[in-house]
């Protein structure tokens, strides 16, 4: 039983990284075909890049999250799987990297430079469909058993490229680009963008269609090329989840086309989930061919120290990520159309006979100002001191004040980003 418990993680853990950072990489996809719309093709690029900007980096914890947990508590499975999928592991850390860097060399480019905008645009939205491609591979060469025990004994080119796992990469593709489009059409909804919400919508029930198609298809081909997954999909728990997948599903094809997008988001998420614990449950007990869960788990203090570890870290990890995605949801991060509303009202007070000084609508009250100031202060001098104790000091009460003073500049910082749009229009 204690051996499962990591298991229970890393599945947790692959379903947030689908559903957030899915939800990434399909907004990668529809830069790659922004046409087609009633938006512009550069205002449909521009609002993919504003939705994923406040979250992007941070989806990738569970990644890391997923990566460390495997390593250590499943060692000879985890060296199985990437000494023998070495290939499509490269590809994927390959597209991650370059895809970071796409994004990050997008705002060094004016929009007049139109070929190194284009150059990077297209860099950033292939490795966008590249690397969910590759990731989804993984799952069909382990589901389908192509992954025997030991350092490199399985083929380096048909463990990963066989039918079950292409047809995985397309679905994973697939389904990246129907989660981004949920999620883009209820930030559009949000920005008052009523162009980019019908193309979104149109998008999402169009992507839809396609995934579900592709699920069906993969079922079908899941029974002539994987018998044993087969069976424990369609028998016990595994039918089960394919059958909550499948109602999940159809519920966010309703949703989406009554427009109701926050709920959409939620089912298209059990849907995924359901997808990866039917995916667990067909497989179980085993993690590779002739290897179960307790065969593979590291040894009892090894695990123990792992479930501890990660649940100090989740109290720390949860909220942080719950804050971070609710300022994101409420448009708390809408910095762009705060300061829009700010140029808005300062013209209203000129219709108004109001004569606003140069730049008043930039300016903050003197005690405002003066309270982000030392707020601002805090936050350098308790991230340097904790950084410090941490570091340079050998005493545990030295270590245990410097991550007191790291939690306080956290929580400082945060303070000062969930303030209201109005307030940071205020602050300029």
């Amino acid at each position: 039983m204690l051996a499962d418990v990591p298991m229970v993680f890393i599945l947790v853990g692959i379903t947030a990284y689908t559903v957030l950072s899915g939800a990434d990489f399909g907004a990668g996809l529809w830069t790659l075909v922004p046409g087609g719309g009633r938006a512009d093709a550069a205002v449909t690029r521009d609002h993919t890049r504003h939705a994923i900007g406040p979250v992007w980096e941070a989806n990738h914890v569970w990644l890391i999250f997923v990566l460390t947990v495997a390593w250590t508590c499943y060692p000879v499975a985890f060296g199985s799987i990437v000494s023998t999928l070495a290939v499509p592991l490269l590809i994927a850390a390959i597209g991650i990297i370059f895809r970071g860097t796409a994004y990050a060399l997008r705002s060094q480019f004016a929009d007049d430079e139109e070929r190194g905008v284009r150059l990077v645009e297209s860099l950033f939205a292939l490795s966008s469909v590249l690397t969910p491609f590759a990731l989804a591979t993984l799952i069909g060469a382990i589901a389908t058993g192509r992954v025997p025990v030991g350092n490199a004994r399985g083929d380096l080119v048909t463990s990963w490229l066989n039918p079950v796992s292409v047809l995985a990469g397309v679905l994973a593709v697939a389904f990246s680009g129907y989660l981004a489009a949920v999620y883009l059409a209820a930030d559009a909804r949000r920005l008052a963008e009523r162009s980019l919400v019908h193309d979104f919508r149109v998008r999402a029930l169009v992507s839809g269609v396609v995934a579900g198609a592709l699920a069906l298809a993969g079922l079908l081909v899941i029974r002539a090329s994987a018998p044993t997954l087969w069976q424990g999909l369609t028998s016990g728990l595994g039918l089960a989840l394919v059958v909550v997948s499948a109602l999940a599903g159809v519920l966010t094809m309703v949703l989406v086309w009554f427009g109701r997008f926050g709920p959409a988001r939620a089912s298209a998420a059990l849907a995924v989930a359901a997808v990866i614990a039917g995916w667990a449950a067909a497989q179980a007990p085993q993690v590779l061919p002739g290897l179960t869960v307790a065969q593979a788990a590291a040894g009892r203090s090894t695990l123990i120290a792992t479930i501890v570890g990660v649940a100090v870290g989740a109290v720390v990890l949860i909220p942080s990520l719950a804050v971070l995605y609710s300022l994101v949801l409420r448009g708390r991060l809408d910095t762009a159309a705060a300061v829009d509303g700010a140029a808005a009202v300062d013209g209203e007070a000129a219709v108004d006979g109001e004569t606003a000084a140069p730049g008043a609508a930039g300016r903050r009250s003197p005690v405002r100002g003066s309270k982000d100031r030392l707020a601002g202060a805090f936050a350098v001098a308790t991230l340097v001191a904790g950084a410090w104790l941490l570091v340079f000091a050998d005493p545990a009460w030295a270590h245990g004040l410097g991550a007191v003073a790291l939690i306080a500049c956290a929580v400082t910082v945060f303070a000062l980003a969930s303030r209201p749009a109005g307030e940071l229009a205020e602050a300029g």
